[in-house]
Parts: C-alpha cells; structure tokens; sequence
C-alpha cells in the first residue's frame, strides 16, 4: 500500500468518525506534544552584562508555514504550524525552559532571564545563555559543534486549529507554551526510550491498532528480509523403527497342515 493512499484511506475514516461536527483537534494527541524541526543551532561563548562567560546556543524550535508528517488513530496527515500562531502566548510572557530531549534538569528558563523567545516570518526563535560550569553544557555544547546534535523541538499546547475540509491537513493556528519548553533533540527517538526497551509495550498495542494502521504494518512487517526469509527447517529426530511384536503361535493344527494332511490320506487311497 502506497502512502498516498494509506493518507487517502486515513481521511476517509478521520471524517466519517468526525460525522457533520468538524474535530478541532487530532483524536489521541498527546495534550502536550513535540514537535521537531532541522534548525541551523549555533553555540558561542559569550560574556553577559553579569561579566560572566556564557554559552549562547540559539536557534528555531518551529518552522511556520511548513508542513510535516503526523499521526493520529486513523493514520498518517500533514500538519503546519500557521504564522502568528504563537503571538498571543508569546505576549502572555509564558514560563519556558530550555532542556536537551525534553528531560532533565534545565539548563535555562524565561524566568531567570537565560532564555528569550521570539517569533518572525522563520518561525519560533530561541536563544538560550547556558552556564559553562556544567557537564551536561559542555557535552551538548560539544554535540552541537560536532552536528550530533541538528535538531530543536519545542512542547506546546493546541489552543486553537481546524482541519483542512478532506482531513488530511491539520493547521495549528494558535499554541500555548505555558509550562512547555524548548531545546535541541537527537534525531529519532529519545535515547531514553529505545526501540528495545519498549519493545513490551510495542507489543501490547498490537491488539487493539486501528485496521488500518495493522493493515499497514504487516506490510511494512512484510518488506523485513529478517522475517520474510523462511529459515531452514530443523530435521526431525531419527525415531528408531517400532519392532513388531511376533504373530502368536496358532492354536491347534494350521490350515497348511490339514492341506498336507489331506493330501498324503488321498495317494493312500
């Protein structure tokens, strides 16, 4: 199956389920989820009006205006962050922290005046002024000089969106950062929750997938040259014969006797 026409399916079932009263927010979003997006980081040492060294890593934790690839219970779609989406929390001075992968102790905050946030034609900007002292400074520091480290995420909440009329666009016009927090993250999944270490729970969602989404991972399930591969079948144990009782001893003269027996009364007579 085609992504075109698993997203296609997707909708079908997303506005059917919706019925005439349009979903104003994806079914099963997380209240409070993260969004990642490529951003140009850039870290330098710097020396605030404290006189004191500092780390400045600034960069964007949104993209507006450009989509990228969710999923709900129904299936895959695209959603975009609209332009203006979040002037309105930016203007309440919301209490943000900067952390690398969402965890953590943070390393700044809108609070202590280490971390400003802006937003323009880009996206939501960020710059963060980060203590140098600290270990896990200079290892994400490092990381960043190393481009280990690429991406920048940001954890919101949806106030205000609307899906597109055959559901598959979703538009975040408007997002809260109250109590959120921004920052770099690796690429993929957070080293803290692995593929292996959540292989259990993995599991246990099988049984109750949606039909479309298990329909679409026994495909992908089927692509595995790991487990399309019938491996060797293992030879059975050599079984010794089973030995046949002897037949019981007839009782009485055999047929075969009274034959030859017949025979010799016959040249007799």
């Amino acid at each position: 199956m085609t992504m075109a026409i698993l997203r296609q399916q997707a909708a079908q079932a997303r506005a059917g389920a919706a019925g005439s009263t349009s979903m104003s927010i994806p079914r099963d979003r997380p209240e409070s989820p993260e969004i990642r997006f490529t951003s140009q980081l850039r870290a330098k040492k710097v020396q605030r009006d404290d006189g004191m060294d500092w780390y400045q890593v600034e960069g964007y934790a949104s993209a507006f205006e450009q989509g990228y690839e969710m999923w709900d219970m129904f299936g895959p779609y695209t959603e975009i962050v609209s332009k203006g989406a979040a002037d309105k929390t930016l203007a309440a001075d919301p209490e943000v922290v900067f952390r690398f992968n969402h965890a953590g102790t943070p390393m700044a905050s809108t609070r202590n005046t280490r971390l400003e946030l802006w937003a323009d034609d880009q996206g939501l900007g960020q710059r963060a002024w980060l203590n140098p002292k600290r270990s896990d400074v200079q290892l994400l520091v490092q990381a960043i000089e190393d481009q280990d480290v690429r991406e920048q995420s940001f954890m919101f909440r949806i106030t205000s969106g609307q899906w597109s009329p055959d559901y598959t666009e979703y538009r975040i016009a408007e997002f809260d950062l109250e109590r959120g927090d921004v920052g770099p993250v690796t690429y993929g999944a957070n080293p803290h929750t692995s593929v292996a270490a959540r292989s259990g729970e993995f599991l246990d969602l099988i049984p109750n997938l949606p039909a479309l989404v298990a329909r679409e991972a026994y495909a992908r399930l089927a692509q595995r040259s790991d487990l399309t591969t019938v491996p060797a079948a293992v030879p059975a144990p050599q079984m010794p014969a089973p030995v046949r009782a002897p037949a019981p001893a007839a009782a009485g003269r055999s047929i075969s006797m009274l034959r030859t027996q017949l025979l010799v009364d016959a040249s007799e007579d």
